[in-house]
Parts: C-alpha cells; structure tokens; sequence
C-alpha cells in the first residue's frame, strides 16, 4: 500500500480544503428556507466529480432535493463500485451552545468542528481522496451518488434508486454513513436497527375543569397519560410490547464505564434492560417517548387537563419487519389505556431494519483495506441507529455486496452540539477506500 499510502497523504491538503468549502453550505434539508443552500451543496458536490473526470448530473425525484451521480467507466473486465454518502445535514440545534461557529469549520485539538464535518459531508471527501489518489487511472469503475436529502428520511431515495437503477447498478456498494469501533478500531457495521414512531393522544374529559371540584374521581388526562406510556417497559426497563423480535449481536464487549462515558449518562442513573450491551443496543427493540403536548409549568392552572399528547418513538430489531412492529405497538397503546382513557394512536415513519451477511470477495477485501489503512484488524459491529435506506438499497440491487462503513467515532457527536471529525481517523478511512477500490480490481 506504500505508493497508494503516498497518493493519499498527498492528496488530502487539497481534500480537507474542499470538506471545509462544503461545510460553509449550511445544507440543512429539513429547513425550506435552505432549499437554495441545498441545491447549492448539491453544485458544489458535482464540480468537485466534474474536475476529477467523471460525467456528472444532479437529479431528482419529485419535489425531492437534488441528488448528485457522478460516473466513470470500468476498465475492461473489471467491476464497477457505487459510492454513497449525502450532502445534506441536521438543523444546529441552539447555536450559542456551539464552541465556535457551525458552519465555519474549526480545528481544535484531533478534530475538525462543524456541522456536516462528520455526517456526511467527510463520506463525500472520504469518496473524493480515494478517487483523486487515483487520478485518472481509477482500478475499477466508480459511480458517486451523494443524496441531499437522507437526514429528513430519504423521502424520495426509492423513486432515485428505480429511475436511474441503469446507472446505479454495481457489484458492490459503499455506503460512508456509519462509523468505527473506536479511534483506531476500524469496523464493518453489519446491522442496523429499523425505526417506527407514533403519536398517542388521551383524553379523559370534554373539556378542562376544576381541580379541586372534581379531583380525586376524575382522572386527568396527562396522569392517564404517563401511566399508558410506563407500560411500554418492565420494571427492569426491558421492553413490554408484545410481538417484537429480539436477537444477539456480534460476540463484542463493550465496557460499562466507556459506554457510559460516552453516552454520558449520569454516575447515579442505572442502565435499563438485560443482556449484554451490544445486544440491548444492537439487536433489541428500544422505545423511548420523545415529545410530550400538555400545559407548559409556567402556564398551569388548578384545572384537570382533559387531553394529552405524545410521540413515541420504536427502533426494530434487526430480523422484524417495521409494519409489523409499528402494528404492535400500536395494539399496545390501544389496549393499555387506565380507567377507560380514550387513545388515538396516529401512525409517524417507517423505517426497516437490515441485516448484512458480510461474507464473500467483496467483504474480505474491505477487511484487507482496513487492516491495511489502521494497521489492526476490523471488527463486524451493529448500529443501534437507523439507516432505512440500506434496506431499500439491497432491495434495489440485490445482487451487490453492501459495505456500511463511515467517519464516525463514537465522540463524533453528530446530530448534536459540537459535531467533530477527528483528522487522523479521516486520514485513515480515505486510505482505507483507495485500498479497497484497488483490492476489488485485483480480485477481478
């Protein structure tokens, strides 16, 4: 690998420049008001493909965000690569808890700071070192696809993958959206949780009366409330809902005192549920309530409130199907309801599970790359978040190897305050896609 190594090292000033350009594109496709900022980051994605040689076009479906596919052929007989990664990112959240700028990237310490630094702006740069170390003599065919729209749920994704399946169509897929182990512990995720969600509303009253007049045999609506969603988890805070499939993970350790450093959840708080780590978030059914509509503490009167709402959210198990999961959940809030509470149960996203079986040519030369680039062997991990779009990518093409693979670490803080990309870790994963173009040439 030395002279790929060489390229690489070579290559990555100019790279991280470009990272820097796209991250100053505040590309937050969940906002209309960035729709421009989107498109833009959508161009801008396309030029840098444009310059290195590829033919480049930005599509879309529908009304959805534009989409980039950049395309060069495969030498003969040799296979063709699609790598994907999306160009769009999250909402900042409350920028005055950021420690500089979101979309101004700032290096502090091993890490790149902004936001789309990680997620997945460094999976675009990621695809642009390997193909660049490469110049004009890339091993194996590559088609880019960046989507601009995966962090709203990837709305119009299966109608992309059919219209242009012609020119999506490869042997073996990347997917630079997921992580590694640790720093210096590269990882092939091999699993990921589906996700459903819901919204429950109970009422118990017509309207809001008195506290003090009927309290004691009216049951208010948000007390009703909380005792349905307790029933959602045993009192080891595994999940009730009956119904739901549950598994194991991969035979992986992960210590209690760095999975709760990294989660930071507080000294005195238990960890919830049975089994081991990688199985409770792995390969277990989670529900957590996210939301909840009822008076704000500032604005509360003495008076029984008669409805109230919330959003409930359930990560599937790897192996289930979310519909079916969805349906569970549902039955469950229906039938569960104290003192005769009306439930209404209106049903939110649908996202499916996967499952890879990450044996064959194409797996172990991704392994070979890894080892290569870290210098450790990889390991195979799950996800406990949700990536639905893998599923519909091997239900598009189900003849190629998908290989998850991604910048994160599991400081990497994305979605959230301080999102980072740590520089060495980066270095790596761009060494570890040229090595792994070039071993799928040479297996060919």
């Amino acid at each position: 690998m030395t002279d790929l190594s060489a390229a690489i090292d070579r290559v990555l000033p100019s790279v991280r420049a470009d990272l820097e350009d796209l991250i100053r594109i505040p590309s937050v496709s969940a906002d209309p008001a960035r729709a421009a900022d989107v498109q833009r980051s959508a161009e801008a994605t396309a030029a840098l493909f444009e310059a290195e040689g590829f033919a480049v076009k930005i599509v879309r479906a529908g009304q959805g965000a534009p989409a980039v596919i950049a395309k060069k052929p495969a030498p003969a007989g040799k296979p063709t690569v699609l790598l994907y990664a999306h160009h769009d990112v999250q909402p900042t959240g409350a920028v005055e808890e950021w420690t500089s700028e979101p979309f101004e990237p700032t290096e502090r310490g091993d890490r790149l700071y902004a936001r789309g630094a990680a997620d997945d702006k460094a999976g675009i740069a990621a695809h642009l070192a390997a193909v660049r170390a490469f110049g004009n003599d890339l091993p194996v065919g590559v088609t880019v696809f960046v989507e601009g729209e995966e962090e709203i749920g990837s709305p119009t994704l299966l109608q992309l993958l059919d219209e242009y399946a012609d020119e999506l169509t490869a042997d073996a897929i990347v997917i630079a959206d997921s992580g590694n182990w640790a720093v210096g512990q590269p990882a092939l995720t091999v699993s990921l949780r589906g996700l459903v969600d819901c919204y429950v509303e109970l009422r118990t009253l017509d309207h809001a009366v008195h506290s003090g007049l009927f309290g004691g045999a009216v049951p208010d609506a948000l007390t009703a409330l909380c005792r349905l969603l307790s029933t959602l988890h045993t009192d080891n805070g595994d999940v009730a809902v009956d119904g739901l499939h549950a598994s194991r993970a991969a035979d992986l350790e992960y210590p209690e005192d760095r999975f709760r450093a990294e989660s930071s959840v507080l000294d005195s708080v238990r960890l919830i549920g049975t089994g081991s780590l990688v199985d409770r978030l792995w390969t277990r059914p989670a529900i957590s309530v996210l939301a909840i509509d009822a008076p704000r503490v500032a604005d509360a009167s003495n008076t029984l409130v008669p409805v109230a709402r919330a959003k409930v959210s359930l990560r599937v198990a790897p192996g289930d199907d979310a519909t079916k999961a969805l349906q569970a959940l549902r039955n469950h809030l229906e039938q569960n309801a104290p003192w005769g509470a009306q439930v209404t149960v209106t049903d939110g996203d649908v996202g499916q599970p996967c499952s890879i079986d990450a044996r064959g040519p194409a797996y172990d030369a991704a392994r070979s790359a890894f080892a290569a680039a870290w210098g450790v062997e990889p390991v195979d991990t799950g996800m406990g978040g949700s990536i639905p779009f893998i599923a519909e990518f091997q239900q598009a093409f189900p003849q190629a190897a998908v290989l998850v693979t991604g910048v994160e670490d599991p400081d990497t803080r994305a979605h959230g305050i301080d999102e980072g990309l740590h520089l060495a870790e980066f270095a790596k994963v761009c060494h570890a896609e040229a090595q792994l173009l070039q071993n799928l040439a040479e297996q060919a």
